[in-house]
């Protein structure tokens, strides 16, 4: 059945949890998901394309809200462009900070870790 998927395999594939799914359509970040005549969710490749984008959203720290916002947006039509061009830019700037403070930690982590392989080296050093 290509392009159609349960939601175990909608959520295998996305790697989001059945729950998330849940929760992602209930909040209307998701809309739209077909149901089969017995009622069961039915994702497709595009829904699935819309999983791909929450996903960078959400590991890049993206508040639900705005995720909701985007989707909105997106669901309006072109017209929308700018404004979520704007918001994925604002994002991005925040993205930017997170790395750059990450980065200067992990430098401060390398330099511990530096200073503890002398003080072990120089521990472990035979006395002459």
């Amino acid at each position: 059945m290509s392009g159609r998927y349960s939601p175990s395999e909608a959520a295998r594939r996305s790697g989001f949890s059945l729950d998330t799914l849940r929760y992602y359509e209930k909040i209307g970040l998701l809309s739209g998901i077909g149901r089969t005549a017995g009622g069961r969710r039915v994702f497709t490749d595009e829904d699935l394309g819309w999983l791909e984008v929450f996903r960078c959203l959400r590991d890049t720290g993206m508040p639900i809200a705005e995720m909701c916002r985007y989707a909105e947006l997106a669901r309006d039509g072109e017209h929308t462009a700018r404004e979520r061009q704007e918001l994925l830019e604002r994002h991005a700037g925040r993205v930017e900070e997170q790395m750059a403070l990450l980065r200067r930690q992990y430098d401060h982590l390398r330099d511990k870790i530096r200073y503890y392989e002398g003080v072990v080296a120089a521990t472990a050093a035979p006395a002459n």
